[in-house]
Order: C-alpha cells, then sequence, then structure tokens
C-alpha cells in the first residue's frame, strides 16, 4: 500500500533570492534519486519559505520494485548438446538465477553466442531507505553563499533548526547536524507560538496554514496578486507586471497582507526612475500607476503577518520612503547645480553618494568613472 513521505527542512530565514534555485534542486535530486532507487510515486510538491524547505511525495510505494538485470551465462556451445537440449551447465545457470531453462535467451558477445537469463531482485521496504535518502537529499543542496555553524563540518543556506520526515503516520528517524527528525514543526515566528504536531503527510499544508503559514509559493503569489489587485484599484490605479520583484516579495513572506502607502507630494516633481528605483531596489515595494501609465503617488507593500496595527506599519514604511526620497532628491539636485561638461569631472564622489541612494545612472550623464566601472 502506498504512503505518503514528508521532509521539511527548517531553518533560520533564508534569502529571497536562494530559495526558487533550491527548490528547483530539490526536485531534480527527488526525481533522479527516487527513479535510481525504483521508489515509484504518484506526485511530487517542493514548498519553501523563507524558514523552511520541504518535499511532499505522494503515493510513494512501501517497497522498491523489483530489478530486471541480464545476467551472461556459459557460451551456447557449452549449454546446449549437439542436439539442442540443455546441458548441465545451462540447468545450473537458471537454477541459480531463478528461472527456468526455457526461459534463457541467446545474445552475441564480441562476435560468441552466449546464454542470458533475466533476473529479478526483490526490493527493500521503502521504510528502511527513507533516513540515509533524507540526509543525501539536504546534503546535495547547494547556495551561493552558505554558511557553516557550531561546530558542524557542514554549510547550508542557514543554520538547520528543526526536521520532519514523516513516511505514513510514522517518523522516518534519523540525525542530522545534531538534530533528530520528527513530526513537529514551526509556524510563523510571529504569530504562531504553538508547535505543529504533524499527524501524517496529508495533514502538512493545512495544519501549517492554521500557524500563519502558507507553505506553497504559487499560493503565496496568487494571493499577493490579489491583495495588489484590490489596494490599487482602491486609487483607480493598478500594478504593472513585475515578475522579478513579486517573485522575491514571495520568499520575503510566510503569511501575506498587503498595505497601502502614500509617497509624500513634494516628490512627485523627481524624475519617475528616481522615485520608482528606491521603492523596487531597496524597499521591495510596488509603485501604482494609472491605467494611462501614470505614475501615482502611492506603493504597495506586503506584509510578512496579518493586519495587526497595520496602520502603524504603513506609516513606517511611508517614513522609511520620504528618507529615502529625501536623499535622492538631493543629490539629483545637487547634479542639475553642475553642467554636463563638469560633471565628468566631479566623479566618483557624487555619483557614488547618487547610485548608493537611488541605484541608477539618469540618461544624460556623461560620466567617465562610470564608462569605467570605478564606482
Amino acid at each position: 500500500m502506498a504512503k505518503d513521505f514528508l521532509l521539511e527542512i527548517g531553518t533560520e530565514e533564508i534569502p529571497a533570492k536562494f530559495s526558487p534555485g533550491a527548490m528547483t534542486q530539490l526536485k531534480e535530486q527527488v526525481s533522479k534519486r527516487f527513479a535510481r532507487l525504483r521508489l515509484p510515486f504518484t506526485e511530487l510538491n517542493i514548498f519553501a519559505t523563507p524558514r523552511r524547505l520541504a518535499l511532499l511525495v505522494t503515493g510513494l510505494e512501501e517497497k522498491q520494485g523489483y530489478f530486471k538485470k541480464e545476467v551472461k551465462g556459459p557460451a551456447v556451445k557449452a549449454a546446449y548438446d549437439a542436439n539442442g537440449a540443455p546441458t548441465k551447465a545451462a540447468q545450473g545457470f537458471a537454477r541459480g538465477q531463478g528461472v527456468t531453462v526455457e526461459d534463457l535467451f541467446v545474445q552475441e558477445l564480441n562476435g560468441v553466442p552466449y546464454v542470458f537469463a533475466n533476473k529479478l531482485e526483490p526490493g527493500v521496504e521503502t521504510q528502511t531507505i527513507l533516513p540515509q535518502l533524507a540526509r543525501e537529499l539536504i546534503n546535495a543542496l547547494h547556495f551561493p553563499k552558505p554558511m557553516r555553524w557550531g561546530d558542524f563540518d557542514f554549510y547550508f543556506a542557514r543554520p538547520i533548526r528543526w526536521l520532519v520526515a514523516l513516511y505514513g503516520t510514522e517518523v522516518v528517524p534519523f540525525e542530522f547536524v545534531g538534530l533528530e527528525s520528527g513530526r513537529v514543526s514551526r509556524g510563523h515566528r510571529t504569530l504562531a507560538t504553538e508547535l505543529v504536531f504533524l499527524g501524517q503527510p496529508s495533514d502538512y499544508r493545512e495544519a501549517l496554514r492554521k500557524a500563519f503559514v502558507m507553505v506553497d509559493p504559487d499560493e503565496r503569489r496568487v494571493e499577493i496578486q490579489a491583495q495588489l489587485k484590490v489596494l490599487a484599484e482602491q486609487v483607480g490605479g493598478e500594478v504593472p507586471e513585475d515578475h522579478e520583484l513579486l517573485s522575491e516579495v514571495i520568499h520575503l513572506v510566510e503569511y501575506p497582507t498587503a498595505l497601502l502607502g502614500k509617497v509624500a507630494p513634494e516628490y512627485m516633481n523627481l524624475p519617475e526612475a528616481v522615485i520608482t528605483t528606491p521603492m523596487r531596489e531597496h524597499q521591495r515595494y510596488f509603485p501604482v500607476r494609472a491605467v494611462d501609465g501614470t505614475l501615482l503617488p502611492y506603493f504597495i507593500t506586503v506584509r510578512n503577518g496579518d493586519a495587526y496595527a497595520i496602520d502603524t506599519v504603513k506609516a513606517g514604511n511611508e517614513k522609511v520612503l520620504k528618507a529615502r526620497l529625501e536623499d535622492a532628491a538631493f543629490y539629483y539636485r545637487e547634479d542639475q547645480k553642475v553642467p554636463l561638461e563638469g560633471s565628468a569631472e566631479r566623479c566618483p564622489r557624487s555619483v557614488r553618494g547618487y547610485l548608493n541612494t537611488i541605484s541608477l545612472v539618469l540618461p544624460g550623464m556623461p560620466c567617465r568613472c562610470l564608462t569605467r566601472g570605478v564606482w
């Protein structure tokens, strides 16, 4: 009877840009290793949040599939007599492989015909394979900037804090970096104070949802897009598609709640790029535009939590953005005081400050140090 298998690697907060690659690696490793081990399954799902990587395998068979192996026996001239009857050599070979003489077949090897047998080797219990397999899957993951912790000679994206491994209703027991696998997960860091006990893998998504964690990135994507649309429509605008920013924000939160903030009006006369770049690059905010594409004095950000004290959070984000835009406006005004001919001579100090603030070069800035890449 097939059962479901769950492996969750609980960690400190993983950088958002690491998660998509880790999910791809995990899926590839599972597919490759399960095929090699002859472990058929029905469906594979990979999940990731800032505090976890997980795989949920549905319908994993309780035992390896039989392994069909071609075994070479004696040469045909030794296996059959002049009348074509099997000799003792053929009979002994067939008996040793657990087949009948009639099951033997002939193949040539380097021009010499030999008898062969298809030997079926029975598989072992899945439960006995999973502990080592779980360790191998964790070890196989690689990250752009891994780290080690404690006295462990092991590198991962961030320190591992808990491990969940279940096959059906049973724990898959194994030890890794000083941790014992179990059935206890963690919910949202601030919204869920109780541990999450899992009876079986199929409970995973709903149990974590009750603990304010959406484990499926695709579900978080749909939820964030819906919230962006609702908030933007409140001010007669829309949020243009921004796949790169959305993909990053998805992996910054476990329980997304979007909020609408205002851009201080005194900064709306700045060039558009000066306004939107601090929003996107520094704060991970979504600019709001009118239907005709005009930039509106609003932004939307996504909080990792619920709507508690949302007005305070909104005010804080508006304050941070105002400080960013004030810096950008200062450097923009300073650059305008110098003729274009003199801009190249003032580098790199003013340009360095400008770039640190808004991470861009406005069109028409003929800067030698920028073209030489020395900032």
